[in-house]
């Protein structure tokens, strides 16, 4: 379910991408462009078919997003990631660090020999 709502959210970002930029810039929004003219008063001219689509096609996307949204949180709800590590957890359920046999840094005597490059 979660993989046909991706693929339904992916085509729907590629479609949402065309009809922007296929739409007529309207200007304006650097003050540059061909806004209006003299006559007119600033009023913005009805939506056509391809706003009226890329608002469709908006909503459609986030739908899909809240979906998509909702099926990743109801999955990692009863996960832990202390779970998925795998690491020990004591009586109080407080996790036990691996501290090996001291508590003391590694001493020079304890390095790995290195053969010399002779």
């Amino acid at each position: 379910m979660e993989n046909v709502i991706l693929i339904i959210h992916l085509i729907l970002a590629l479609s949402l991408i065309g009809t922007v930029l296929l739409q007529r810039s309207e200007g304006g929004g650097l003050g540059i462009g061909g806004g209006g003219g003299a006559g007119t008063s600033g009023g913005r001219p009805p939506a056509s078919a391809v706003a009226k689509f890329t608002w469709m096609l908006a909503v459609a996307f986030i739908c899909t997003s809240i979906a998509l949204t909702l099926i990743a949180a109801e999955k990692s709800a009863g996960a832990s990631v202390v779970d998925r590590l795998g690491i020990e957890q004591g009586d109080d359920g407080a996790a036990l660090p691996d501290l090996g046999d001291s508590l003391l840094p590694p001493t020079a005597d304890d390095a790995p020999l290195v053969p010399s490059g002779d």
